[in-house]
């Protein structure tokens, strides 16, 4: 570990147990004064510190938000697993969990349904991000700054008879997503394939995973499916609560 790095995490430290000033931290750590000085203004620049009016030194907003990360990417699939299991037991369809990585949104698990239909999707395997109610959920969650750029390089290869085949129709998809709180994939990821998705969302709030179901139409036409949105949400609501999640009065 660099010098200069190992001195601001022993800040970083130190400002833990609370506020100190320049003098202060540079005793706790033997450090000199100015030496300290330019650490600090590094971490208040990143917004890691931040300085009040009597010149004391606070762990800034940044800390918290990493806090709260962390807090999201705890293993989702070994949090929902039993939920998703008992899930899968009482309704029997194939039940996908995805998360984001990178740009991509991948999958993380999966049940299969009890009958001896078979998708295509694996876990491992990337979701199309035009045509996958998964992708839908998880991109909603995302500011325009940075969904635009996502959509923007996405593929929209045709898959199916309703594939949302441009930027301007997924973002209006996505503005349908954002205002009913789910997503859905009627014959557009694979034919005769309709599916629903739902957000699974960490301490912060913020969306960590969804969940679908997908059924064949020859099965489950797509207004009985929809009959499963209020269980799939039940159930996303326990996973969320086990992943930290409070909703705000």
């Amino acid at each position: 570990m660099s010098q200069s790095l190992a001195r601001a995490l022993h800040l970083l430290i130190h400002l833990g147990s609370g506020p100190a000033t320049l003098d202060e931290l540079a005793a706790a750590t033997d450090v000199h004064k100015t030496t300290v000085l330019r650490l600090l203004r590094t971490l208040a620049d990143e917004r890691f510190a931040f300085r009040d009016h009597d010149n004391r030194y606070h762990l800034g907003s940044r800390i918290f938000e990493l806090a709260e990360y962390g807090a999201d990417q705890r293993e989702i699939r070994q949090i929902a697993s039993r939920h998703l299991v008992e899930f899968n037991r009482t309704y029997g369809r194939t039940t996908h969990v995805a998360a984001m990585e990178g740009d991509s949104v991948v999958y993380i698990d999966k049940l299969e349904s009890h009958d001896l239909i078979r998708m295509y999707s694996r876990i491992g395997l990337s979701a199309n991000l035009n045509s996958t109610a998964v992708a839908k959920v998880i991109l909603a969650d995302l500011p325009d700054a940075e969904l635009r750029p996502i959509v923007a390089a996405m593929d929209f290869t045709k898959r199916a008879a309703n594939t949302i085949t441009t930027p301007e129709a997924y973002l209006r998809e996505i503005e349908s997503v954002r205002a009913q709180g789910w997503a859905q994939d009627r014959e557009e990821n694979e034919p005769s394939i309709n599916c629903i998705g739902v957000p699974v969302r960490g301490a912060s709030g913020k969306v960590v995973a969804a969940v679908s179901v997908s059924v064949p139409e020859v099965v489950l036409p797509f207004d009985q499916l929809l009959e499963l949105l209020e269980p799939l949400q039940a159930v996303c609501q326990r996973i969320s609560t086990d992943c930290g999640y409070r909703p705000r009065p």
